[in-house]
This record gives C-alpha cells, structure tokens and sequence, in this order.
C-alpha cells in the first residue's frame, strides 16, 4: 500500500489530490492491469476518501484518461532522453525506437492503457490531430530523415508500426529477445531507411 504523510494529505484540498492520486495509480499500475485498478482502490493509496477523489476523476474512465496521459508525457520524456544521449540525427531517432520498446516492457499495464483508445486523428494526414512530444519528436525526425522520395508521414508510420509492433510481440510472449537483438531490430530499419 502507498501511503502518504500525514502533511501531504492536507495539501490535498489545495489541488494536489489528483496529481497523489495519478502517482498512486502509476504505482499500482505496476501490479495489476487497468482493468483491475479503481477509484476506491487509489482512493485508499493516497488516504482519502473515493468521495474526494470522485470530485478530480468523475468515473474510472477519467482516471484511466489521466494516467494514460501521464504514461505518454513519461515515454516521450524517455525517448527525448534516448535521442539526446545518442547525439540526435539517425543515431538518435534509432535511440527513440529502442527507447519505445524498453518503455513497454518496463510498464506493460501503462503502456497497453496508452494505446487502449484511439487517439483522434487529422483525417487529412491520419496522424493524431494533437500530437503529443512523443508524436511530435517522431513526426520532427521522420521529417529529417525520410529517404529521398519517401513520404515523411510514411517513414513515420512505418517506424512507429516498427517499434510498437515489436514490443507488442515481446509483451504478448511471442517473441524473447534481449536488448541487443532490440536495438538490431530498430537500427536495421533506420539503415534501411538511410539506403
């Protein structure tokens, strides 16, 4: 059980409830899935009442909307930090992929509750219509380093179907593989993609 100081509870009616309780949620996240997570649950993680929390988070629809948003601004945070340690360019954009797939596998329940509901889209590009960092980042480097004559929403798509295609066959045990084969996977297709 999380529990919370007795002095960080009574911050809570200054809006801090719904931040403990997103906290709270990604905890227990780690043990269980989404559907086995509610209200009442983090409610009692955090010390309070499901009344008080019912108050930020109306239906456990909502909480799950909260924690997925959390899961997507960590993951892009993640691959931001991929990027930048590799140096940027082709060697980072690899970095973002690899750093995707160890995302998943460290978060499974988070990063399943990320993709559970479909994004909305732009229905000129098919692309989410308020990309997130993470989107941006992947939209920004395909951009970059699309081959010539290949259209960027294209390699785009075809690096993301990569990257979430291969954790979704780690995470469903179809596939055991070790980081190394991870990064071989993902830098074969930017060696493609450079071709």
């Amino acid at each position: 059980m999380i529990t919370v100081s007795t002095s960080e509870k009574r911050t809570y009616h200054h809006g801090d409830l719904r931040a403990a309780a997103i906290t709270a949620g990604l905890e227990l996240l780690k043990s269980r899935t989404a559907d086995d997570l509610g209200l009442r649950e983090v409610a009692r993680a955090v010390g309070t009442s499901a009344t008080a929390l019912y108050r930020h988070f109306p239906d456990k629809a909502a909480l799950l909307r909260a924690l997925a948003g959390e899961g997507l601004h960590r993951l892009g945070v993640a691959q931001r930090a991929a990027s930048d340690a590799a140096g940027g360019g082709a060697a980072g954009f690899s970095a973002t992929g690899s750093a995707y797939v160890r995302f998943a596998l460290d978060n499974p329940a988070l990063f399943r509750l990320i993709f559970a509901n479909p994004m909305p889209h732009d229905k000129k590009t098919q692309v989410p219509a308020d990309p997130d960092d993470a989107m941006a980042m992947l939209q920004a480097n395909a951009a970059a380093l699309a081959p010539a004559g290949m259209d960027p929403r294209i390699f785009a798509l075809q690096s993301w179907s990569i990257a979430h295609g291969l954790a979704m066959l780690i995470l469903d045990r179809q596939l055991h593989i070790d980081d190394a084969t991870i990064d071989a996977v993902i830098d074969g297709h930017m060696a493609q993609g450079a071709d």
